[in-house]
């Protein structure tokens, strides 16, 4: 009769806080934050010192910034809250996707190239134990980062252009307390569209060995679904698309929030990312581990 080994408990092993602290001590997750912190600083001071910024004077609004669409670029400057969800504008496409791809895709991946994965294992660590533990803080990391792109956008759009509120691009100003729970809505469907490249980084990650190959899936895979989405030809095939839901968004903020297509989007993204974390946990319950 096997013996149990004396204090040993699965539950208590890779515990979320210890991957957490190493995860955000590595060099890339400082890299990352350091990106968000430095985008609306190097936009603002493109705004201020750039050539334009003391361009055409009708566009008062914009100030420099220029037009963009359902002008949200050209309000940018009308404030703090216009200029953070610009921000997250720029950012939501391809930014934030790197990113997340990055946090899930290099998580076991990575392990696996430090031939560090098999002793983990070998510890012991419950194999879905050290996937749970291993998305649960790609998640939280991802979080974090944008919360922080969220923060710095709007400290530093406050002291560069006031705290006005947020004016939509539909017509019409917002208090600011509205303007606070538009953009809690907004940066809360941002979180779950990036659900869909996460947990595809995530399989991936769970499939290669190699970490930067796995991230560099997931980012190409979005952005070949972003191209299929822009060609009108593929008419309403493009509502099987993720990325055809990636800026539903701007309907929180018209006058009365539409939800809708919010709705549909947040559901395609969570009912992806359980099928495809699924087919991973299933993939590395069965995978023979070597490194």
């Amino acid at each position: 009769m096997r013996s149990a080994t004396l204090g040993y408990s699965p539950q208590d092993t890779l515990g979320i806080g210890v991957e957490f602290i190493r995860q955000l001590k590595r060099r890339r997750t400082f890299v990352a934050f350091l990106l968000v912190v430095a985008l609306p600083l190097i936009v603002v001071a493109a705004v201020r010192f750039g050539p334009s910024s003391n361009g055409d004077a009708g566009s008062s609004q914009g100030g420099g910034f220029g037009g963009g669409n359902f002008d949200l670029v050209g309000l940018a400057t009308s404030g703090a809250w216009n200029f953070t969800i610009t921000m997250l504008l720029f950012s939501s496409g391809f930014l934030l996707v790197i990113i997340v791809a990055m946090f899930l895709g290099d998580t076991v991946a990575s392990e696996a190239s430090w031939s560090t994965l098999r002793y983990l294992l070998v510890a012991p660590v419950p194999r879905r134990k050290l996937l749970r533990t291993k998305a649960v803080v790609g998640l939280l990391l991802t979080a974090i980062v944008l919360l922080t792109l969220v923060l710095a956008s709007w400290a530093i759009g406050a002291i560069a252009f006031g705290t006005a509120p947020l004016a939509s691009p539909f017509g019409g100003a917002l208090t600011q307390i509205e303007s606070l729970q538009r953009l809690t809505v907004i940066t809360t469907y941002i979180a779950i569209t990036l659900l869909f490249p996460a947990a595809i980084a995530f399989l991936m990650s769970v499939l290669t060995d190699v970490p930067l190959g796995a991230v560099g899936t997931a980012v190409v895979v979005v952005t070949i679904f972003n191209i299929l989405d822009a060609i009108e030809a593929l008419g309403s095939l493009r509502r099987f698309l993720p990325s055809d839901y990636g800026s539903t968004w701007v309907d929180a903020l018209n006058p009365v929030i539409v939800w809708d297509q919010m709705a549909v989007g947040v559901a395609y993204n969570l009912i992806a990312f359980a099928l495809l974390v699924g087919v991973a946990v299933l993939r590395f319950d069965r995978k023979d581990i070597t490194s």
